[in-house]
């Protein structure tokens, strides 16, 4: 038996450069980090007392003779990935619900990868554990997808992540002081829109518009240094961080004409006008989290004037996906 616990993530600058299809030739990078939200993942080989080989849970229930009658994607072509040949059970729980804007999806990925090489015995390095789920979600499954999620999912922490390549990539981790970072904690409120949103249209639109959008993309790229500096610089005032969100929002808008929308502009303009210095709506866009920077005095006004939405405490986490159960012996043959 088995349980890989994974952080979600909140991205703070850089959202859009870490497509292949920009990364690879302009190069990429971004700002997040991951929060004390998880996705577990419970696995183990399955007894075999059943007329199924395969038991898979999340918001449904399968239960399957062979790989290929596994509708879940990432299930099924992970057990190809990897070569697993005796049957499992796979439960699925989180903190977050799916299409988030959080990197939800890239997390399953990442932990139920990470479970499943602990199950074979196998050890791996939080670098091929991230490598892997951007092989399997963008070349084996094809989906529209970047490769920051799949980082962050493996890493945690507050990092600076770079792409110069699909094999390059590296992780930088953000070092300020503690009084900083804990300040920074307490001034960004994450609020819960409920709007549906299909992530992977958004983002096709996001990458076919590419070509087009060298200028936006650039000057998102541009922003993770300037936030980086500012962050690293105890000279400068920490609200700056939240006026350049403030900033990436708006050039992130004309990245795609699906990423906000009325119900959207109205929470943040009802954010901004309570108090908030900036913020953005995580993820593709559409619906799912929205991030606001908001110094402490103003936190109550912004609660108030947002109390239609969920409002979701959170800390920041640093130890990425981790196995936070192992019995070998809950999984031994029966004979």
């Amino acid at each position: 038996m088995i349980i890989t616990k994974t952080p979600f993530r909140v991205s703070f600058f850089g959202g859009g450069t870490d497509y292949p299809a920009w990364y690879e030739k302009h190069g990429g990078t971004v700002l997040s980090t991951t929060i004390d939200k998880y996705c577990y993942i419970s696995t183990r080989y399955l007894p075999p007392f059943f007329d199924h080989k395969y038991r898979i849970r999340y918001t449904k229930r399968e239960e399957v003779k062979t790989i290929d009658e596994i509708e879940h994607p990432k299930v099924r072509e992970g057990l190809n990935l990897l070569n697993v040949k005796r049957g499992i059970e796979m439960i699925h729980s989180s903190d977050i619900p799916a299409m988030s804007g959080m990197g939800s999806s890239s997390a399953f990925t990442v932990g139920f990868l990470h479970a499943l090489h602990a199950l074979e015995g196998r050890m791996v390095s939080k670098h091929d554990l991230a490598l892997r789920a951007i092989l399997l979600e963008q070349d084996i499954i094809k989906e529209n997808v970047g490769s920051q999620d799949q980082v962050s999912a493996a890493f945690g922490g507050f990092n600076q992540i770079e792409f110069r390549g699909r094999h390059s990539i590296s992780v930088n981790p953000i070092t300020i002081a503690s009084e900083r970072q804990e300040e920074l904690e307490k001034n960004l409120m994450l609020f819960f829109t409920g709007l549906p949103r299909e992530a992977s249209e958004i983002a096709r639109e996001q990458i076919a518009n590419i070509p087009k959008k060298q200028e936006e993309l650039e000057i998102m790229k541009k922003m993770v240094d300037r936030a980086a500096e500012l962050l690293h610089d105890s000279r400068k005032p920490l609200d700056d961080f939240g006026r350049l969100l403030h900033e990436t929002w708006t050039v992130k808008k004309n990245l795609s004409s699906k990423i906000t929308n009325p119900e959207i502009d109205e929470i943040y303009a009802a954010g901004m006008g309570s108090g908030a210095l900036g913020g953005k709506l995580l993820g593709a866009g559409g619906g799912g989290m929205m991030l606001f920077y908001v110094p402490s005095e103003s936190h109550k006004k912004v609660r108030e004037v947002l109390r239609h939405l969920i409002h979701i405490p959170f800390r920041f986490e640093r130890l990425g996906s981790q196995v936070v159960y192992y019995d070998p012996k809950a999984d031994l043959p029966v004979e």
